[in-house]
């Protein structure tokens, strides 16, 4: 049985269908009878018509009808619009959660093998600052901050401790079991999804890890955290200064960075290996990926996006 693998089309205001399209005919045919498109049919179709791609499509009413390498397969969703690139937010909002929440249904349900997600709006499609696909899809699988956010490259890959939470969060946010759960998690996830047990160096929070002060997160956490995780066997180093981690010296000694927010891991990241990454959800019932980008509003309708990680998404499922 082939396993099928459903991309969501998500934020329509967005680069998404041009990507899509690019990434499409640059995939090969083996990978074309797996793949199939979560979104409005019409409303795709209008795009690339506007960006002047030529590409073909065929509605699909069942995940049986996924085979064509000619054309690319589209499960439509509804949508009410006017002007292709310009969707009121309201209908914007409900067609990308229906999206996401049908490809998460069939692939809970074991009817794909998993799903790639490309870029939303997340102040238009959730209400919480605090939530992006990541943290909507775990709680969609019932984890209780097991899920793991990894952007992921073949040299190097880097998971955040806490992810779409203010800076001035952070600090309180981060707990010696908050960073064992999640250590513990991305173990697992790592090893059942890449066959091999990651190396992890773990940053600490403060600039120079505050000098290691009696009073600092690296003394009261950190280092109480690692220190368990050592005792239960994880390959663990740290804490590590940020600053540091990222040179030639060191980031080539790890599989993994764990940074203990957001940007102190995925900066330094994206300097190095820019689009060359994808976004990895680990501790799901499933697969799920994302282009390692967003919506790029600067370039819709100006046939200019860069697709490469998308193309990527799709060649990690061709493992």
């Amino acid at each position: 049985m082939i396993k099928l693998i459903a991309i969501v089309a998500g934020e329509p205001n967005s680069i998404n269908s041009e990507i899509i399209a690019k990434a499409w005919k640059k995939t090969s045919n083996l990978s074309k009878k797996k793949i199939f498109i979560i979104g409005n049919l019409s409303l795709l179709n209008n795009q690339f018509k506007k960006l002047k791609l030529n590409m073909p499509t065929v509605e699909i009413k069942s995940l049986h009808d996924v085979m064509s390498t000619k054309k690319l397969n589209v499960f439509n969703v509804p949508l009410d619009y006017k002007n292709p690139f310009k969707i009121k937010n309201k209908s914007n909002a409900k067609y990308i959660l229906k999206s996401i929440n049908i490809a998460h249904e069939m692939a809970y349900k074991k009817k794909i093998f998993g799903f790639i997600n490309c870029s939303i709006n997340k102040k238009i499609v959730f209400k919480s600052q605090n939530i992006g696909v990541t943290e909507y899809l775990a709680k969609k699988n019932k984890l209780n901050q097991t899920e793991i956010m990894m952007i992921y490259n073949k040299k190097l890959s880097v998971v955040p401790i806490t992810t779409h939470i203010n800076l001035k969060k952070v600090a309180g946010a981060i707990t010696k079991d908050l960073i064992v759960k999640k250590v513990l998690a991305l173990k697992k996830g790592y090893k059942a999804l890449l066959k091999t047990e990651p190396k992890i160096a773990i940053l600490g929070l403060n600039p120079h890890n505050n000098e290691f002060r009696s009073s600092s997160e690296e003394i009261k956490k950190i280092i109480p955290a690692i220190k368990k995780l050592k005792k239960l066997k994880c390959k663990v180093l740290g804490p590590l200064s940020a600053d540091m981690a990222f040179t030639n010296n060191i980031r080539k000694k790890y599989n993994v960075i764990i940074g203990m927010y957001h940007d102190q891991v995925l900066v330094p990241f994206k300097a190095l290996y820019g689009f060359n990454a994808v976004n990895i959800t680990l501790g799901l019932k499933y697969p799920r990926l994302s282009p390692d980008h967003g919506t790029g509003k600067d370039l819709v309708g100006k046939n200019k996006a860069d697709f490469s990680s998308l193309i990527m998404a799709i060649k990690f499922f061709e493992k």
